[in-house]
């Protein structure tokens, strides 16, 4: 197979597995397109995308755009767009010999949109996956080149299973663009009539509502971290005493005497109460801190019974 050359359009985490396969794959990779520095940290400094500070890292030509449209590109055999956050128009689609393909954490069509790893979690599924699809104009519904499987682990959260999908979705892509190259690539127009959104995520999203069941709560909280998180405020009556970040968390049996279950309180087992049960809270992030086991963090902190946990924006 001949090296393609490559113009790689991306800028969050997700795609830096798969522009370090390229390369390390014996493909040129001519240009890098990338969003604008945005402000970030307490400094509010200016900072490159992910994938811009690698291009910058490895001397690669690098373009920071808002437009990416309103760009020169140089030739090139095929664009790859990952986690871009660009509409692209059809001209340049079109303008790599080989078009253009998108890298999307999901087994398409489901969970098409912005947020696919976060509601694959949320909807209780076991099973995720990558696919590779040809750019079309409307969101996630190209032609599908290469699709993955992967198990969602039974306490996984997102941030994890992003890490594990990063990874999973370089090697399908190498695959696909060896076959693209070699002109072995089938293309298989997806079933749009089974197609399913995900949709973006807000810190609306986090809020806990103790009354359902505690097998939802638990998705919520795995499939909202690290991002947006579902944070709680303990209260001891109407007193504020600690901020966390529930990490991971299942539901369970309540455990010793019967007693009156008030949802969002914590009992006597240090579970948590909820519309159809309880809670078992297994992992915490206390505020400035790394997260920790909950038994960990009993260790140093407050958690009695009674207490109550009260979602804080």
């Amino acid at each position: 197979m001949s090296p393609l050359q490559i113009i790689f359009a991306g800028a969050g985490e997700f795609g830096l597995p798969s522009l370090r396969a390229l390369r390390e794959h014996g493909h040129s990779i001519v240009q890098v397109v990338s969003q604008p520095d945005r402000p970030a940290g307490r400094g509010r400094k200016l900072t490159p995308t992910p994938i811009a500070q690698f291009a910058l890292d490895n001397n690669l030509p690098l373009i920071r755009t808002q437009n990416i449209n309103a760009e020169k590109l140089p030739p090139a055999d095929l664009l790859v767009v990952i986690a871009f956050g660009q509409k692209i128009a059809e001209s340049v689609v079109h303008h790599a010999r080989l078009g253009a393909v998108n890298l999307h954490s999901s087994r398409l069509p489901n969970f098409r949109g912005a947020a696919p790893i976060n509601a694959a979690i949320l909807a209780g599924e076991t099973i995720s996956g990558n696919s590779v699809i040809r750019l079309a104009q409307k969101m996630d519904a190209g032609a599908i080149v290469g699709q993955s499987t992967l198990p969602i682990g039974e306490l996984e959260t997102a941030g994890e299973l992003h890490d594990r999908l990063a990874e999973d979705g370089a090697k399908l892509l190498v695959d696909v663009v060896e076959k693209l190259a070699t002109g072995n690539a089938t293309d298989i127009e997806q079933d749009h009539s089974q197609a399913t959104l995900a949709k973006k995520l807000s810190r609306d999203s986090t809020r806990i509502d103790w009354t359902q069941p505690a097998s939802d709560i638990a998705l919520q909280i795995r499939g909202l971290y690290p991002w947006p998180g579902c944070r709680v405020q303990l209260l001891e009556g109407e007193k504020p005493i600690d901020r966390i970040t529930l990490v991971r968390a299942r539901s369970g049996r309540a455990e010793g005497p019967p007693c009156r279950r008030i949802p969002g309180s914590i009992m006597l087992d240090g579970k948590v109460a909820t519309g159809d049960g309880v809670l078992e809270i297994i992992e915490v992030q206390p505020e400035g801190k790394r997260p920790m086991p909950l038994v960990a963090y009993r260790n140093g902190h407050r958690w009695d019974t009674g207490m109550r946990l009260e979602s804080i924006a």
